[in-house]
């Protein structure tokens, strides 16, 4: 009995040892892909795939390849975090920039759609130091609860601003009626958009 004790042992030893050898050998190989990547660029930048794009003014070379979501790019090649992954199907909101002054779902637009065109983010209307106009309305109106949602609705009422300079209440249940808010603050956020039209003096009833 204690003979089998033993030899069990033995074998559970050498399984163990097994396991951290081929833990450590997934490791160094890892380690050296990624040293490679840093060498000598990642695949997408060895083939010669690189798409410019103006994002916030300025103009940037990103290694992807053509049908890479715009979303990604900008979260993680740029490291602008304001858009976020919500849905994945252009059904949320949660992910909306500007493209030539139009809202869209980054989540489902290859960058090589937008490579001729002026993007805009959240990060590109105002700074902590000078906030737009409708970034302060929301802070001011308490619009955000979680704040998931709280990109998409800014970036689709600059659209509507900028396209409809006197928005009616209406008009901004509109243009906001294909963004979520599973907090429901819905009513405060249709008052912060009305509140940065109004503070410019181009809300109408």
């Amino acid at each position: 009995m204690r003979g089998d004790a033993r030899e069990l042992g033995a074998r559970q030893g050498v399984v163990v040892v097994k396991v951290h050898e081929s833990l450590d050998a997934a490791l160094v190989t890892a380690q050296n892909e990624r040293t490679e990547e840093k060498n000598t660029g990642s695949p997408c930048e060895r083939a010669g795939m690189a798409t410019n794009l103006t994002v916030n003014g300025v103009s940037r070379s990103v290694p992807a390849e053509p049908d890479a979501p715009l979303l990604y790019v900008l979260r993680n090649d740029f490291e602008l975090n304001g858009a976020k992954f919500g849905c994945g199907l252009a059904q949320c909101g949660a992910c909306t920039v500007l493209v030539d002054g139009k809202a869209v779902r980054s989540c489902v637009t290859p960058i090589s759609a937008v490579a001729r065109s002026e993007i805009t983010t959240i990060e590109g209307l105002g700074s902590p130091s000078k906030l737009h106009p409708l970034q302060q309305a929301f802070i001011d109106e308490q619009a955000a609860q979680c704040g998931y949602c709280i990109n998409g609705m800014i970036m689709s009422a600059k659209e509507l601003l900028d396209r409809n300079p006197r928005p009616s209440e209406q008009d901004v249940r509109a243009a906001l009626a294909g963004n979520l808010c599973r907090c429901g603050t819905h009513h405060r956020i249709i008052r912060a958009v009305l509140r940065a039209a109004q503070a410019s003096g181009r809300t109408r009833t």
